[in-house]
């Protein structure tokens, strides 16, 4: 009898997220609607919404950040405590591995992403890292993509997959599939080993609608609550 496989979505966002609405509470009926056994909590510099997810909900939410260093965007999983953003990449890294935290790269080659990666500085860091992101849902091109899968491959590096998710309909739009794991940092990565993913990208209307997002919490400051989706 085959073991049921986890499909685990890499990168969301919640309201704890400038650019999101989707409050904490919500989350596990998205899972649930989308057939999602783990999510990945990684708001933007920020920790504190997916540590209170994951206090919420232990065995569905892995607590993440996306972090902006000065060089790109790295995502880390299994995060204990919050790294600020605007470090370098080798100290951001340092302070993950502090952790035990499990570390990648988001989306490298997004050519529209402030977040994305000059060759050069990858190549800098990539031996610290853990995993590359090889599908990312918001990415507007495949070949950008592509050419993740392509790097991570060429480096030996474990790939992940996320929605990136920042409205509810896209969260599971990018999942790893992997075999059940102990619910740690080791755990992921040995899951990762022999994962494979699946993807639809979101297209570019979800970009509006974050930006909608960050338009109506300046004119709410504090809002807590997510709109309709």
């Amino acid at each position: 009898m085959s073991i049921p496989c986890w499909r685990i979505d890499l990168h969301s966002h919640t309201n704890y997220s400038r650019d999101c609405l989707t409050r904490l509470e919500d989350l596990q009926e998205i899972c649930r609607k989308q057939n999602i056994d783990k999510l990945a909590i990684t708001d933007h510099n920020t920790a504190r919404g997916a540590l209170e997810a994951a206090r919420l909900y232990p065995m569905l939410i892995i607590p993440g950040q996306e972090i902006m260093t000065t060089r790109g965007e790295i995502l880390a999983w299994f995060v204990r405590e919050e790294v600020p953003a605007g470090l370098s990449p080798q100290e951001t890294i340092s302070r993950l591995r502090d952790q035990n935290a499990v570390i990648g790269i988001a989306h490298p080659f997004d050519r529209y992403r402030r977040g994305a990666w000059q060759l050069e500085h990858l190549l800098e860091i990539i031996d610290l890292v853990d995993c590359v992101e090889v599908f990312n849902a918001r990415c507007l091109h495949d070949e950008d993509n592509n050419r993740a899968l392509e790097f991570a491959g060429e480096h030996q590096k474990l790939k992940t997959a996320g929605s990136d998710a920042h409205t509810r309909r896209e969260y599971g739009r990018g999942v790893v599939e992997v075999e059940p794991f102990h619910n740690s940092a080791d755990g992921l990565r040995s899951a990762l080993q022999e994962a494979a993913f699946t993807g639809i990208r979101s297209g570019l209307g979800v970009h509006f609608r974050s930006t909608y997002a960050k338009w109506i919490k300046r004119v709410l400051p504090g809002l807590k609550s997510a709109a309709s989706d």
